[in-house]
């Protein structure tokens, strides 16, 4: 193409590159180039300081595999400070289906494979508490007992039964809860009811547990 001919199709393809390099800002640059003469004649974004004018060494898309129909990658490239990228390329070919100028997108991976390495970092094994720190923490006991409570029952704490309560006191009470210090109010809280209703769901509970129902 003449010299007239490629700005002509710079400015038709600018608001491809712009609302390309728009969308994957501030990780991406969008690149035009013309092979006839091996040089950057558009850019946006410029990850790698390239500017309109400097060399293309396009000649390095002769060594890739197309992966579609003129399209080539993605295959990976380097910035000089030694950042990973992506690319990706098309031949973009003129009405006689000559090579015209070619698309480039290249995406900067260090975002994405930082988010990588903390979404593996979550999703690695969790270990159990250490004995040490936890053995004596009966709230944890407590949220247990009454967690697996309800996901039998099918129901929300509010919506337990007198007769349910009974028996997930008891259930607390053959855990140890109910016998560390301060741990009636928490237990009330976890039941909502109140202090004195749970105490007498306690003396009941302790009554069948020693043999003598109320």
């Amino acid at each position: 193409m003449s010299s007239t001919e490629v700005k002509a199709e710079v400015d038709r393809l600018a608001p491809v590159g712009e609302a390309i390099a728009r969308l994957l800002s501030p990780h991406a640059e969008v690149v035009l180039h013309d092979p006839a003469t091996d040089q950057v004649v558009a850019i946006w974004n410029p990850l790698s300081e390239r500017k309109v004018g400097a060399p293309s060494l396009l000649g390095e898309l002769d060594e890739l595999a197309e992966t579609g129909r003129d399209v080539y990658g993605p295959y990976p490239k380097s910035l000089p400070d030694g950042r990973r990228l992506s690319s990706v390329s098309a031949v973009l070919r003129d009405e006689d289906g000559k090579a015209g100028l070619v698309l480039c997108v290249n995406v900067d991976r260090t975002a994405f494979e930082e988010a990588g390495r903390i979404l593996a970092a979550f999703a690695a094994p969790v270990t159990g508490q250490p004995r040490v720190l936890f053995e004596h923490d009966w709230t944890e006991t407590l949220n247990d007992v009454v967690g697996e409570f309800v996901r039998e029952r099918g129901a929300t704490v509010d919506r337990l039964s007198r007769d349910d309560r009974l028996e997930l006191v008891g259930r607390l009470e053959a855990a140890g809860v109910l016998s560390q210090r301060r741990s009636v109010p928490a237990v009330a809280r976890a039941l909502k009811i109140s202090r004195s209703a749970l105490y007498q769901l306690l003396a009941e509970a302790r009554q069948e547990t020693d043999g003598h129902p109320a």
